[in-house]
């Protein structure tokens, strides 16, 4: 077999070399995949962050105020309504702690509570540990902790609809100021269902001032 002269050896060479420049060139000129944007989370002063803040620590009450009243009563009606409240507000909270995580934001800020709604609370209240609208004072803690079976059902259900009130007052304010969409939807949520447990208590507490 003859062996290709040197002059078609250069120019099969030179064949390959422009084919691979073509092939360079053609790959070279194809846009690239813009990427993808990255999710912007809001900032740590952002009404987003104060109500996923102050929500989790407003939470955290309910869910001890609900456990103590179901070890003080017998009452089916009031042990299924705190028991549906501690677990509610028990993944609500999860929920609020792990946007906080997700956006990379801690969970207590410098600011005071309420900040983010434009409320300054007052300092008698959070000496007493009421530090939000609605929640209940060490005080009133300590009273229920000591009630037992009607006295307790009663002061709970006062308790808490002051404290769902509150809630609702937060929740609205993040419904007006939040931009997070999911932030927004679950604080509407949050409305709906504090504002039909508050109906249904005060069936409960008029069911026992006429008992």
């Amino acid at each position: 077999m003859r062996r290709p002269g040197p002059f078609v050896s250069a120019a099969l060479a030179a064949a390959a070399v422009l084919a691979a420049l073509t092939v360079a060139t053609a790959a070279s000129s194809d846009p690239a995949p813009a990427p993808a944007p990255a999710a912007t989370a809001p900032a740590d002063g952002s009404a987003d962050a104060g109500f996923a803040r102050d929500m989790a620590v407003h939470h955290q009450q309910a869910v001890e105020m609900a456990y103590l009243v179901r070890d003080r009563t017998d009452d089916e009606d009031i042990r299924v309504l705190a028991y549906d409240i501690a677990q509610t507000q028990s993944t609500q909270r999860g929920m609020l702690l792990g946007w906080l995580d997700l956006w990379e934001l801690p969970t207590v800020s410098a600011r005071e509570p309420m900040a983010w709604m434009g409320m300054t609370p007052d300092p008698r209240d959070v000496r007493d540990g009421a530090l939000m609208p609605g929640m209940a004072t060490r005080a009133q803690l300590d009273e229920l902790r000591a009630a037992r079976g009607r006295t307790a059902e009663a002061l709970f259900l006062r308790l808490m609809t002051d404290h769902h009130r509150g809630g609702v007052h937060m929740a609205e304010g993040c419904v007006r100021s939040c931009a997070v969409p999911v932030g927004k939807r679950l604080a509407r949520g949050m409305v709906d269902g504090q504002r039909s447990e508050i109906a249904r208590m005060d069936e409960l507490l008029r069911a026992r001032a006429g008992g």
